[in-house]
């Protein structure tokens, strides 16, 4: 008889539910034993992305099991092919995209500078700073993003560098300090993403969920944030706030976990949908910085909690 999988027995099990102390206090031992602290420990040196060996294969999966990300290094340098992209994530077990209304018709999104009237007014497609948060924050649940991948075409002339915080780690050091902030940002209303109207019409409904959630069926913890302060609202009350602010904290500081580094051409960045941020950039005549992003409603495969 086929084993079928049980939600409940799943949720006694996962470190991420407050009540199961045992498996949380063996889980975190072993997440900041292995967590890393530096860039380096995050890259892969791989000869063809688009055809990894089983070594290579190996040492990114180690690293999305340790951290929930990797960063590749290829020598494909400026290849505009985006076939590299999708080869790479079919091969860690990424396959549905999140098709984004300004992604290309691949599923792709070619992160650039553009000016005109659709993607005039949203930060991606500027040189301006972002600040943290986990892509698709604003998607509602069936269409959680858990998988990400980042390919570098052309780095800027100057900036444009990435700061990465493993969210299993934030949740970790809020849960130490406080176990009330864990469970005001597990509430199905901590946090509210307006709707966005264009022309007056209403083109995405507004999303209200929680920052961090737990899959029943595979006991995995996914996060939904952005530090952004303007259309955002947080639910009303003093421990989401307080619980709020010590996250802002945690990423405003030096902690050794969050890792800094550019991607420059032929890099990459695999993960199961970190926190990150972006500095701001200059392009140049010369060089124009290009990435394309691929966002997954699939988690890395074999990196299950």
């Amino acid at each position: 008889m086929a084993l079928k999988y049980c939600p409940q027995g799943i949720m006694s099990m996962t470190p991420f539910q407050l009540e199961n102390r045992e498996q949380y206090l063996r889980w975190r031992d072993e997440k900041l034993e292995n967590a890393a602290t530096s860039i380096a420990e995050l890259i892969v040196e791989v000869e063809n992305p688009r055809d990894l060996s089983s070594r290579e294969y190996g040492a990114i999966l180690r690293r999305c099991i340790d951290s929930n990300m990797a960063i590749y290094v290829s020598p494909s340098g400026n290849d505009p092919d985006r076939g590299i992209v999708h080869a790479l994530a079919r091969q860690m077990g990424l396959r549905a995209i999140d098709n984004n209304w300004l992604g290309d018709e691949d599923g792709l999104t070619s992160l650039m500078t553009q000016d005109d009237a659709d993607h005039a007014g949203y930060i991606p497609y500027s040189n301006r700073p972002i600040k943290w948060h986990t892509d698709g924050y604003y998607n509602p649940p069936e269409r959680q993003v858990r998988g990400l991948l980042l390919h570098c075409v052309e780095s800027a002339e100057r900036g444009g560098a990435n700061a990465l915080l493993d969210h299993e780690i934030a949740w970790l050091l809020l849960r130490e300090k406080e176990p009330a902030y864990i469970e005001a940002l597990m509430q199905p209303d901590a946090m509210t993403i307006p709707a966005r109207e264009r022309d007056g019409t209403v083109v995405r409904k507004a999303e209200t969920g929680p920052v961090f959630s737990v899959d029943p069926v595979t006991g995995n913890l996914h996060m939904r944030y952005t530090a952004r302060t303007r259309s955002i609202e947080w639910k009303d009350d003093p421990v989401t706030r307080e619980a709020v602010r010590e996250l802002a904290a945690i990423l405003d500081s030096d902690l050794p976990y969050i890792i800094r580094g550019r991607l420059e051409p032929g890099m990459g960045l695999i993960c199961n949908n970190v926190l990150h941020d972006r500095e701001g950039f200059d392009d140049s005549p010369r060089k124009k910085r290009l990435l394309y992003r691929a966002r997954y409603y699939d988690r890395i495969a074999n990196t299950d909690v």
